[in-house]
């Protein structure tokens, strides 16, 4: 082991989570209608499997993009060579036109000012490297997506400190839980570089309102920080109210061209509004020239590829496909999440009430046998061992309320998000021990004896070994 670098044997990872541990053990025994009906349905994954069709349809029309032609001519040779890591200019043009697009052209994005990142996880990563020094903090409302305590902090040295938001107010942002995370920060001497939020929130599901946003501008302008706003979510808003950038809120207090505007920088990729996660395509948007040039040359340690690319921007500049596909995804989503709800009701559970995204906020509580995280996480064993559904419980995602769970409903067929609401609904009205198998009573039995991960309690800067300090 003392060969090995302080990194590589840390525990900053955040894999303990019970949102990755629950992945595991779907990866053991998935869910499958036919080979394995009994298997356990993956309802933890942020995935949008809803409109394949539409781009395998766009797909077949346009042979020469996915052939890697142009004008019946190959360029195969052509992308496969070296290409400058600042990216293709028609991709970039295509991107920048299509987040426009995907704000109702309310605002519109520079193609100079976007950095091309391998997926959002990279962007994300790659501002914090240019905007904090190790052991400089970012504000995080909770609840708030469990990836980030890996994203943000285990390669850059970061740390986050949580604004607790509370099912009070709908887990709304306040000026009050602003103020008073940031006071939290300087108790623990860190010195806060910036606020991320995201809009609309994983995993919430909401989008973010305007009087939020006003809140959280004022609030970074008077303290002098950077505002991260990671707007991955922006094409899945499928109901009222709509979704506002905050771009849109800078031009409203005509803030364009100020300081202010320059730390305020915007993540978005393709992951999920076009389901294409396995692309890794992401981008910053910032309009500080510095971080551009920077967050470019770190943007070399995860490039897009040339043939990504081109394809890509085939697609997007394809206005009549994208308008259509923006309209119809949402129409699907707002279906689907139907359908989640009714079903969830029908088993006597409720929702935060959303309009965005691939997943639900779900209120669980009254099924705890006491309000306590290690209720939640004993509650979340049964669901996963016995009714065979993995979701992520709050405490995952920094919660402070134990009872509350994420379950996305965009990564499977209906067919499979019934069988999904049949098993859940035939566990809270109370099924017969007798059905359950003997092997999954004693699997449970060990269970209970396992110690709640000490994740689950704390402090996003207490994840960090000594030697990382």
């Amino acid at each position: 082991m003392g060969l090995l670098s302080r990194k590589v044997t840390c525990n900053a990872h955040g894999q303990d989570s019970s949102y990755f541990l629950g992945w595991e053990e779907y990866e053991k025994n998935p869910y499958d209608d036919i080979k394995n009906p009994d298997g356990i349905i993956q309802m933890g994954l942020a995935e949008n499997q809803l409109s394949f069709d539409l781009i395998e349809a766009w797909l077949a029309k346009n042979p020469e993009a996915a052939n890697f032609e142009r004008e019946g001519q190959s360029i195969f040779r052509e992308l496969a060579l070296f290409q400058d890591y600042h990216g293709l200019p028609s991709f970039k043009k295509a991107m920048a036109d299509f987040m426009s697009e995907n704000r109702g052209n309310r605002v519109s994005f520079d193609p100079k000012k976007l950095v091309l990142t391998a997926g959002a996880t990279s962007a994300n990563e790659t501002l914090m490297f240019c905007l904090a020094d190790p052991g400089d903090a970012f504000l995080l409302p909770t609840p708030y997506y469990p990836g980030f305590d890996r994203d943000l902090k285990w390669r850059t040295g970061a740390e986050i400190v949580p604004i607790q938001c509370t099912s009070a107010n709908g887990f709304r942002i306040t000026k009050s839980a602003l103020e008073e995370a940031y006071e939290q920060a300087q108790k623990l001497n860190l010195k806060v570089k910036g606020v991320l939020i995201t809009n609309p929130s994983n995993p919430l599901g909401i989008t973010t309102t305007r009087t939020e946003l006003n809140h959280l501008l004022d609030f970074v302008s008077r303290k002098n920080i950077h505002l991260i706003s990671d707007e991955i979510y922006s094409g899945t808003v499928f109901t009222s109210p709509g979704f506002i950038s905050v771009m849109e809120v800078l031009k409203e207090k005509k803030l364009e061209n100020t300081d202010v505007s320059k730390r305020v920088h915007i993540v978005y990729s393709l992951s999920k509004d076009l389901g294409l996660p396995g692309f890794r395509v992401g981008v910053i948007y910032s309009n500080d020239d510095i971080v551009v040039d920077a967050a470019t040359k770190m943007s070399s340690f995860g490039l897009i590829s040339s043939q990504t690319q081109y394809l890509l921007s085939a697609l997007l500049s394809d206005k009549n496909f994208t308008k259509n596909y923006l309209r119809e995804n949402q129409i699907r989503l707002k279906k689907r999440h139907m359908k989640l709800v009714s079903g969830l009701e029908a088993a006597g559970i409720e929702c935060l009430k959303s309009n965005a995204g691939l997943f639900c906020w779900v209120d669980m509580r009254h099924l705890l046998s006491s309000n306590t995280f290690e209720a939640e996480i004993e509650l979340w064993k049964k669901i996963v061992y016995e009714i065979k559904l993995n979701i992520s419980p709050g405490s995952s995602c920094h919660c402070n309320e134990p009872g509350w769970f994420r379950v996305c409903f965009a990564n499977m067929s209906e067919e499979t998000l019934k069988v999904a609401m049949n098993r859940l609904k035939m566990f809270v009205d109370g099924p017969s021990s007798s059905t359950r198998s003997q092997s999954e009573h004693q699997r449970l039995k060990s269970l209970r004896k396992m110690k709640v991960s000490n994740w689950v309690f704390r402090l996003s800067f207490q994840d960090r070994e000594p030697e990382e300090r």
